[in-house]
């Protein structure tokens, strides 16, 4: 299979960016950096989609993660960019984790809303072993989404686990079998569809904000109030009455 750039197209109401680099696991190379910005500024633009799918091409590796040689000569701050504008990402995302992950990628899957894994898989962060000092939002995201402990469990230790265990600890939101990867990620998305979504938008936007520790953002009450006055919200619970 050839090495390329990250590729978007649309699985109903899907859009999906694929990682396309099977024989070296998928890896990010910092051109893929701006490409996977493009591709959701597009998705933004297109306005079609009700949510975002990232996946990986094979059955082996999601992602190694950012490449080993770009982490000294051009790690520029652009990763950790682009992770943070995937954490914020309007519509609800889905990591459809079709094997292993490691490095940067296990970040970057932890921005997603949805984490689907394959039984088999395993993840480690090696960032201690290569004397990296992780950014402050992989730190963040680890320690809000996993805890304390296996933050620190996962990066002060650079150990390995394996599927059981990435689901035990929050890491995935499911395991599954490899068959049955496309049909749950199908589900999410199905599921997504019949919500109203800019309640799932507004919800987003302030659960990330609460998780965030921003400033009384459990408190905002704008989208609520804008909600219950909502044509949307009659027209729904009237049918449904």
């Amino acid at each position: 299979m050839h090495s390329e750039p990250p590729g978007l197209h649309r699985e109903g109401a899907a859009a999906v960016i694929r990682l396309r680099r099977p024989r070296e696991h998928n890896r990010l190379d910092p051109d893929d950096l701006d490409v996977i910005r493009r591709h959701l500024d597009t998705v933004l633009d297109e306005g079609e989609a009700r949510a975002l799918v990232l996946t990986g091409t094979g059955e082996q590796t999601f992602s190694s993660g950012y490449t080993i040689q770009a982490i000294v000569q051009t790690l520029d701050g652009r990763f950790e960019k682009l992770l943070d504008v995937v954490e914020d990402f309007p519509l609800p995302t889905i990591c459809a984790l079709n094997g292993s992950v490691y490095g940067g990628a296990t970040d970057l899957a932890l921005c997603c809303d949805f984490r689907i894994g394959v039984r088999g898989s395993r993840m480690f962060m090696p960032a201690a072993k290569f004397g990296l000092h992780y950014y402050p939002g992989g730190l963040r995201r680890y320690t809000t989404q996993l805890g304390p402990t296996q933050a620190k469990r996962l990066f002060l230790t650079a150990q390995t686990i394996a599927d059981e265990e990435m689901l035990r600890i929050g890491f995935l939101t499911e395991l599954v079998d490899r068959d049955e990867l496309a049909p749950t990620v199908s589900r999410y998305v199905e599921a997504i569809g019949a919500c109203e979504p800019q309640a799932v938008r507004s919800m987003k936007r302030q659960m990330n904000a609460i998780a965030g520790n921003a400033p009384d953002a459990a408190a905002e009450r704008d989208d609520y109030e804008r909600s219950l006055r909502s044509e949307e919200l009659a027209r729904r619970v009237g049918a449904i009455a």
